[in-house]
């Protein structure tokens, strides 16, 4: 079983949809486009969640690192 570290799970997200989940309990749905060692995170067609509902659309969001608690593949 080969160990993947953090970064290597997000570089194989890429172009993949991902639900991003913030401090304060927000969650966004879209598709990984970027990304960077501090977990800054650049979705495309985002979506802000509300128990799973999408509730707006945002269209391309950038989410500061220091706000994301997971992120869901």
């Amino acid at each position: 079983m080969t160990v993947q570290r953090p970064l290597d799970v997000l570089h194989n997200s890429l172009e993949s949809p991902v639900i991003v989940g913030l401090k304060g309990g927000r969650e966004y749905r879209g598709t990984l486009k970027g990304y960077d060692m501090h977990i800054n995170i650049v979705l495309q067609n985002a979506d802000e969640l509300k128990d799973g509902k999408p509730v707006r659309r945002l269209g391309l969001v950038i989410i500061r690192g220091d706000n994301v608690v997971f992120i869901s593949p």
